[in-house]
This record gives structure tokens, sequence and C-alpha cells, in this order.
């Protein structure tokens, strides 16, 4: 899992190595190697040894890049972020209008969620164990998912694709979606059982798009 290099409003995690592509590779071990962990024994039953010995480093080497395990959780929330903001905003074209973008970034999401459905879980498990300032900055990352969605039903608004009774519903329906890809790893118990994720996406994004292109009832031209 990719550790993104961009600083902006970002934490700093302290290291005390100085080449800043070392300490990109290093932290995806870590990262990698504290999401397995986390994810079979809770964040507070893992060890910093542990998460050391599984990326292969000594404990003295992990202290070089992180200063407590939980930065180590604050650069997993991080790198689960970056990774769904990078495939949605690669599926964003302007060649599309907004509906046909709205329904590959539904796509992308889903199949993006599905894929990391234990690190999802993990994010809302484990995140009230961050400081509060931690915890605002993941609340952010959040907040930007649901921005791209919401920037795409704009879109879609402007280009006459999409219609909507103001910005709140707006805004509403882009929460929705992210939460779409979340129920899918929340309730994988069941739905896995009754359907593939081909037909998730598709009866969800069907759903979506029979209310975008409604307006009081109305079919859109």
């Amino acid at each position: 899992m990719a550790v993104n290099k961009d600083s902006t409003n970002r934490k700093a995690i302290p290291t005390l190595v100085k080449n800043p592509s070392l300490v990109t590779e290093k932290r995806a071990q870590i990262v990698d190697s504290a999401v397995a962990l986390f994810i079979n024994k809770g964040y507070h039953q893992t060890t910093t040894r542990e998460i050391a010995r599984s990326a292969g480093f000594s404990i003295g080497t992990l202290y070089e890049y992180v200063a407590s395990k939980e930065d180590i959780l604050y650069l997993v929330c991080d790198a689960i972020h970056d990774e769904i903001e990078m495939r949605l905003k690669e599926e964003i074209s302007e060649e599309k209008d907004g509906l046909e973008t709205l329904e590959g970034a539904i796509r992308v999401y889903v199949q993006v969620c599905d894929r990391m459905q234990d690190p999802i879980v993990l994010i809302y498990r484990e995140t009230a164990s961050l400081d509060r300032e931690s915890q605002q900055y993941v609340l952010q990352n959040e907040r930007r998912i649901t921005d791209i969605f919401e920037t795409i039903l704009k879109r879609g608004v402007s280009d006459g694709t999409v219609r909507f009774d103001g910005a709140p519903a707006l805004e509403l329906m882009a929460h929705n979606i992210v939460v779409l890809g979340h129920m899918w790893a929340f309730r994988r118990w069941f739905l896995r059982d009754a359907f593939s994720l081909d037909e998730y996406i598709r009866y969800q994004t069907s759903l979506i798009l029979r209310e975008l292109r409604q307006r009081g009832g109305e079919e859109l031209s």
C-alpha cells in the first residue's frame, strides 16, 4: 500500500532518515505489515516489535522511520484514503459528461472498497485510538473523497445530465455514494452471499441514476 508523498496538511511524522525516497519505501513496508496485524489482532494488542518483525526490520530500525505505534496507525489511515482518492481521480475524464463520469467513478470506488474491505473496517474501528489532531485529519480525508463525488455531481448539473433540487440534496447524495462503498465492506457477511460484486455495483448504480434522472417524478429528456 503506497504512502503518499504529498505533505500538504499532513501531520509531520518524525524520522531520523534524511532520504525522502527511502522513508517512503520503508514506511510503505511498515504500513503493509501493520494493516495485516491490526486487522488480525487489533491495534491495542499489536506491538511495535511485532510490526517491525513482520516488516523485516529490527525494532531500532523501525523507530528510525516512526516515533510511535500511533504514528503507524496514522500512516495506515493515510495510505488507505490516498489509494481510494487516487483511483477516483484517475476515473475523472474531461471527455465524459457528468453522468457518465459518475457511473465510472461509482464502479471504480466500490471495486477499490472491495479490495480494501479489511482496511476500511480498520479505519472505523481504530480511528478513536488516534490523537484529536490525527482524528480530524482522517475525517478530512473522508471529506475529500466525498468532495470528489460532489464535484462530479455538480458537473452533471452544469452539463444537464443530472438534476437536483438544491445543494443540500446534492451533498447528501455524495455522502450516500461513499457509504455504499463502505456498506460492501461492513455488511459483507450478508451481501457477498446475496450478490456478486458486479451485481451489487449494477443495482446500486441503477438506484442512484434513477434518482438523478428524475425530478419531481419527471424523467430527464
